[in-house]
């Protein structure tokens, strides 16, 4: 029996595989065949992101929407990948170490390139297939999201049509959509397991870096445009939520064409951050407290030096230079799990820290971001240097918002209630709520709409509360707020810009006192 020849496998020029131009280095002409790829992972980082959170250009068009539809990605293959490229990478920096943040990056995006490359010539070797170029673009990026960005989260962030990420467990995920709906979403890991792992990568690499442990079981993260909440070894299953911050650079005039509020009222509230008057936005989560907040430093001229005060960055003010070309940005350090000899956690810098530093700084304004608890006294030493500080907190109604404050002021330990309703009384000015509402399009569709629901003026009083709240602008069930009562001492806001005529002809039509 005569033994047939085996045929012989030539190699190809993988070169004239389409696929491969995406891995040039642009130097090398194109061949006949080949198709250009796209990826290119960006390394334009965000000035607020701890984490360099990267690459959105990728996915995205000059209008933040997304330049086509992404092909579906093999996590599990990205997963292998990353474990791969983050050997290679770490020998490469033990070569030669980069302290730039950038730097690496760029080498990092060196490394992904190479491995995929050799995954795709290995799939080419076993079955004579290869993805498509955009395709090929894709799992690069996903394995950069691993190793440098939120993993299998980032492509959530990364859609404009997403307000929040709520994520119970890996595999039980839901996104609150820009119009109020709530759809689910995908696995964002491949097990519990994995999803903590991703959060501990997170909080390792954030400036400074953060312990998520059995021992600190929250974690609070500042992203690149969103804040990151999560728990783990507390909860019944590793629980994340992550809310995007859509609208940073925003006016009042910007909320006037969202309905938010009415040029009325835009006009009451441009007028009391001009005038200094100490301000607190409260809204139930989700009804847009630091959006609106945002707006009202908008307000403030660029000529103010301001000094920030966040547990998280969340307000992004030093970001805005045009705007703001003077602003000082302190954020809370929780310090690590050890104490010193004061009884503090080693490298722990609180809101209260910064707020005696800040002193020296010769600051116009001091803006305390949001308070949740202990943040109050910090809220009311701004107030109290008479700067004209703004505020946000979470309260069911105006009139809770107060109560709410009080409460806090007492657990912080610094105050008894007397003391706390006082002090508020004297240096709070305004409480301005939020509501969302839903609102039916012709077409059927239901949108998410949130306004500003009243405005409360808040004076010292001589009755059991201990102060006095007038109700300047009242709630209305189709909209914005409108104009009801004028305290007298609120007058002088004319002479700032507000339309005070207007004011009270708007409060006789709707029964308030002129």
């Amino acid at each position: 029996m005569t033994k047939q020849p085996q045929p012989t496998w030539e190699r190809p020029d993988l070169a004239s595989v389409p696929l491969f131009t995406a891995f040039g280095d642009g130097t090398d002409p194109a061949r006949p065949g080949r198709v250009r790829s796209g990826f290119t992972l960006s390394t334009a980082v965000a000035p607020t992101s701890s984490l360099h959170v990267v690459g959105r250009e990728a996915r995205s068009g000059v209008d933040g929407r997304p330049t086509e539809r992404a092909p579906e990605v093999d996590w599990d293959q990205a997963s292998e990948l990353r474990a791969l490229a983050s050997k290679r990478f770490s020998e490469r920096i033990g070569q030669s170490p980069l302290a730039d943040e950038t730097a690496r990056q760029e080498l990092g995006r060196a490394v992904i390139l190479q491995v995929v490359q050799e995954a795709t010539e290995a799939r080419f070797a076993v079955n004579g297939s290869v993805s498509s170029a955009t395709a090929q673009d894709a799992l690069a990026q996903a394995v950069f999201d691993l190793m440098f960005g939120l993993g299998r989260l980032q492509p959530l962030v990364d859609r404009p049509d997403v307000e929040n990420i709520i994520v119970v467990g890996h595999d039980r995920v839901f996104l609150d959509l820009v119009g109020g709906e709530k759809v689910p979403g995908p696995p964002v890991a491949a097990s519990d397991e994995d999803l903590i792992q991703l959060l501990q990568d997170l909080a390792s690499r954030a400036d400074p870096p953060r312990v998520f442990s059995d021992a600190n079981p929250d974690l609070h993260l500042n992203l690149a445009g969103a804040r990151l909440a999560a728990s783990a070894f507390v909860t019944h299953r590793p629980s994340v939520v992550i809310r995007r911050h859509r609208l940073v650079r925003i006016t009042l005039d910007d909320l006037v064409g969202l309905d938010t509020v009415s040029p009325l009222l835009a006009s009451f509230l441009a007028a009391a951050v001009r005038a200094r008057l100490s301000i607190v936005v409260s809204g139930q989560q989700g009804d847009g407290n630091t959006t609106l907040l945002r707006a009202l430093c908008a307000e403030i001229g660029p000529e103010e030096v301001l000094g920030t005060f966040e547990t998280e960055r969340e307000l992004g003010l030093e970001q805005l230079v045009n705007e703001h070309p003077v602003v000082f940005s302190w954020e809370a350090r929780p310090g690590s799990g050890e104490r010193g000899p004061d009884g503090r956690p080693v490298n722990e810098f609180t809101l209260q820290d910064g707020m005696h530093a800040s002193f020296r700084y010769a600051l116009d304004r001091q803006i305390v971001g949001e308070v949740r608890g202990r943040e109050v006294a910090q809220m009311i030493m701004a107030m109290e240097s008479g700067s004209g500080s703004l505020s946000t907190t979470h309260a069911a109604s105006a009139s809770d918002t107060m109560e709410k404050l009080v409460s806090c002021a007492m657990q912080s330990g610094e105050f008894t209630r007397d003391s706390a309703v006082m002090k508020l009384a004297r240096c709070l000015g305004l409480v301005v709520q939020l509501r969302s509402m839903f609102v039916r399009g012709r077409d059927g569709s239901v949108r998410k709409r949130r306004v500003v629901d009243e405005v409360l003026a808040i004076t010292p009083g001589e009755e059991s509360a201990g102060y006095a709240a007038t109700t300047v602008f009242r709630s209305d069930p189709d909209g914005p707020a409108v104009a009801f009562v004028l305290p007298d001492h609120l007058r002088m806001l004319a002479s700032h810009g507000f339309t005070a005529n207007e004011f009270l002809l708007e409060a006789q039509r709707h029964g308030g006192v002129a």
